[in-house]
């Protein structure tokens, strides 16, 4: 998923697409610890996906609290 489809998407489906994204990962690392990952690079994937939703929260905070300051 890009920035750009995470930008759309309003407040309380960005923190659905995080708590997905979290039991996403934690499927993939047990996965990972049983030898049952097929494919590595999706953790890395997994991870990048979580950072992008937080930084799009991050930045929607830093958003309103410039416009309660001002």
């Amino acid at each position: 998923m890009d920035v750009g489809e995470l930008r759309e998407l309003s407040d309380v489906e960005l923190i659905e697409q995080h708590d997905e994204l979290k039991q996403e990962l934690f499927n993939l690392r047990f996965q990972l610890a049983t030898g049952q990952l097929g494919n590595p690079t999706l953790l890395k994937q997994a991870r990048r996906d979580i950072a992008r939703v937080l930084t799009v929260q991050r930045e929607r905070e830093l958003a309103a609290a410039r416009e309660t300051a001002q």
